[in-house]
């Protein structure tokens, strides 16, 4: 069946339902059920809406965002099904052709949206596991942001550029994606490097005071020095030290600059890779000329 013949029928339904209800039909029954339908319309979807609206802020402040947003739609959707079906009553609109209708239609739409579907029972999946939360901080890719909104059909983000990105539900279920601001505290790994003569024992000293005198370094658990291996022109280490997920930025950027700032202050060397010039034996060598100050 083509979805022209899907569409003629479910407008004939809808000819034949219309038909109950006209002008006469209205004078035979009076202006009553119209009022009530008018009611129903312009007094009910407005209170359900601010009672989904109470029952979401009252999720969300005994568990979190998410499940008060679910809940709120768990409620909105079902009454203003339930009000469009007592006005369309009320009406004198007879349901059985528009439930054949449906079915038809739903037939239709079902094979025209078999991507929706599966996104929807994607979020389903979302919704039960909770992997995140809104307000989380996810990676899914190249793609890191703020969650916005978990939707039945995508996830929405904001990222760190201020762009709104929607992600496809399903795409979340079949692919891996980082949720970093899961646990309540974060590790901040700082790479650095010493120069083969210095002292080891002296530099993981210098990096212990450094985490003990900022505020926001956690002592629990204890800052770590990593050796990482014998690099080309340095010893190579990691400096792992703890933080509230809220600091994790800032740490980063203190603890980075304070070991340079140290380092310079206690005379050890951070090498870095030296180049040298060599013009090869088929060529004159460079010129050089040494001159004291005052000559000309």
């Amino acid at each position: 069946m083509t979805t022209a013949l899907v569409v003629g029928a479910v407008a004939q339904q809808a000819t034949e339902s219309v038909s109950y209800w006209t002008l006469q039909s209205v004078l035979v029954r009076g202006w009553g059920p119209l009022l009530r339908a008018g009611l129903l319309l312009f007094v009910g979807i407005p209170a359900v809406w601010l009672i989904s609206r109470w029952i979401r802020a009252y999720v969300a402040r005994i568990y979190n965002e998410q499940k008060g947003l679910v809940f709120g739609k768990l409620i909105f959707y079902p009454l203003v099904l339930i009000i469009l079906v007592s006005v369309l009553r009320e009406l004198g609109f007879s349901l059985a052709p528009l439930l054949g209708a449906a079915g038809i239609l739903g037939v239709a739409l079902g094979f025209a949206s078999q991507t929706s579907v599966s996104n929807i029972i994607s979020g389903f999946f979302l919704l039960a596991e909770e992997p995140f939360q809104v307000g989380d901080l996810i990676e899914v890719g190249d793609v890191s942001g703020v969650v916005l909104t978990i939707d039945m059909l995508s996830v929405k983000i904001r990222t760190f550029e201020n762009k709104m990105v929607r992600i496809p539900n399903e795409t979340l279920v079949k692919s891996q994606f980082t949720n970093v601001t899961r646990f309540p505290i974060r590790r901040v790994d700082i790479p650095v490097g010493v120069a083969y003569k210095e002292d080891i024992g002296r530099v993981r000293e210098v990096l212990f005071q450094i985490a003990e005198e900022n505020p926001h370094v956690l002592m629990e658990p204890e800052p770590l020095v990593i050796f990482v291996g014998y690099g080309t022109s340095s010893v190579d280490f990691k400096f792992a030290v703890w933080t509230k997920r809220e600091a994790f930025l800032r740490v980063k950027n203190e603890i980075s600059q304070e070991v340079k700032r140290r380092f310079d202050e206690e005379g050890i060397e951070i090498p870095f890779p030296h180049v040298s010039l060599y013009a090869g034996s088929m060529t004159e060598p460079l010129p050089v000329r040494i001159s004291r100050e005052g000559d000309a």
